[in-house]
């Protein structure tokens, strides 16, 4: 007796620690998992912070530019000195020197430079979100599709345990002379397609598990699932125009503003391409001293030759072009042909999303019609079976007759879930469109 206590005890303690391992995920988890783990998506996390970098350093390049210099030479045979002079004497010279330039005016060209730097690195990031937010409804996609899955295995299953029963029941009316041997036959038969179509639906599950488990790169296991949420879309809920999620979509959909933000820094790239017309004005400071030494030869102390022979000159310099082999015309004529492919480009994304959101549209509406029919006949159907198993129960009907009644209804059911989450996941393509989160 103390040994079985100690068998049950060790056996709840597995169990436990089995139910603690599994791991069921809600649908924001999966998604911040899988944008957590995306390769793809990191990297152009990787790339929109290089943008930003380059964004940082053109506003950078305003500031003036500082260096520092040191120097130490020898002359053998004639050398000049501090004086100017050039003598027939061995010396060194120490230098030391600080240099600053700045730019004061290259017609604009530093500001224009800087507006293509930031419109680039908002179009990256609008890329960013727009990869953000394909992850969201993949995962959303496949999300749905197990829940689908569970409801038709569920549906399965039950058909199996009614099949078992059938069966069981026949077996003690065969045992008792009361029921004609053949009709078990057809319900063992059916019972084997039951069992059989219970394994198809467990199968589609555990697929479509490794499927999201996958699309998060996390590690698939038998623990592995997902947590049901409490309510789904309202199936009643009145679908929004194509033209409204159209206009929504331009607004909204990151694609559009990229393709609008890359307008801009083709723009502004136009406009510093022509600013190499204008002259530019820059000032330069330098700053110098030295000490200087000379071999045979008595020399003035080493601080006192660095503040003797202090340096140093200020300047304006003013470069005016004139001819420079065609570049600058050559690069503005670039520029402006860029601009226009731009235009066009913004043309065409804005017209592949009107035929996505026209399709996707449409294809809710048709599903939404498919939905409320598949509800009706499986309402139908569901009271035909109902009537059936009762006729059968009664002996007033066949084995024949019982199955095929049951097997349409079963077939209306499926129809009718599948026909619900298609609904669904075509409706959750149009918020998606409009900008709604997943």
């Amino acid at each position: 007796m103390i040994f079985m206590k100690r068998i049950l005890i060790v056996a709840a303690i597995v169990m436990s620690a089995l139910s603690a391992g599994a791991k069921t995920y809600t649908l924001s988890e999966c998604v911040d998992i899988a944008l957590s783990n995306n390769i793809s998506l990191q990297q152009q996390r990787v790339t929109y912070e290089m943008q930003r970098l380059q964004y940082a350093q053109s506003k950078h390049n305003l500031l003036p530019s500082l260096s520092g210099n040191v120097g130490q030479n020898f002359s053998f045979g004639r050398a000049t000195g501090a004086d100017n002079v050039t003598v027939s004497q061995n010396m060194a010279n120490t230098s030391f020197g600080l240099s600053a330039n700045l730019l004061l005016f290259d017609g604009l060209g530093m500001k224009y430079r800087i507006d293509v730097a930031r419109a680039q690195a908002e179009a990256s990031e609008q890329d960013t979100r727009k990869q953000e937010a394909d992850i969201r409804m993949n995962i959303a996609t496949m999300f749905l599709q197990i829940l689908l899955n569970k409801e038709l295995l569920q549906v399965a299953d039950t058909q199996l345990e009614a099949s078992r029963l059938k069966v069981e029941r026949a077996s003690q009316l065969v045992s008792e002379g009361r029921l004609a041997e053949g009709e078990l036959y057809t319900l063992q038969a059916q019972y084997a397609r039951d069992e059989l179509s219970q394994t198809e639906a467990d199968n589609r599950l555990q697929l479509s598990l490794l499927d999201l488990a996958q699309a998060m790169d996390i590690e698939f296991g038998a623990d592995f699932d997902i947590a049901a949420p409490t309510e789904l879309t309202d199936l009643t809920e009145i679908l929004p125009s194509n033209d409204e999620v159209y206009e929504t979509a331009v607004r909204n959909r990151p694609e559009v503003r990229a393709a609008r933000l890359q307008l801009q820094a083709q723009q502004s790239a136009l406009k510093s391409a022509k600013s190499a017309y204008s002259p530019s004005l820059s000032a330069g400071a330098n700053f110098g001293t030295g000490y200087y030494h000379r071999f045979g030869a008595s020399n003035t102390a080493f601080g006192t030759q660095l503040s003797d022979n202090l340096s140093t000159t200020v300047g304006l310099n003013l470069s005016i072009p004139i001819f420079d082999r065609m570049q600058t015309p050559n690069s503005v004529k670039r520029q402006q042909i860029q601009v226009e492919n731009q235009l066009l480009q913004i043309e065409r994304v804005k017209q592949t999303l009107r035929k996505e959101i026209d399709q996707a549209y449409f294809n809710a509406l048709a599903a939404d019609k498919q939905q409320k029919s598949a509800a009706k006949a499986e309402q139908s159907l569901r009271e035909a079976y109902r009537y059936a198993e009762q006729k059968f129960e009664a002996g007033r009907a066949t084995s024949y007759e019982y199955y095929d009644a049951k097997n349409n209804y079963i077939k209306a059911l499926s129809d009718a879930l599948q026909a619900k989450y298609n609904y669904l996941f075509r409706l959750r393509i149009l918020k998606y469109y409009m900008g709604a989160d997943i």
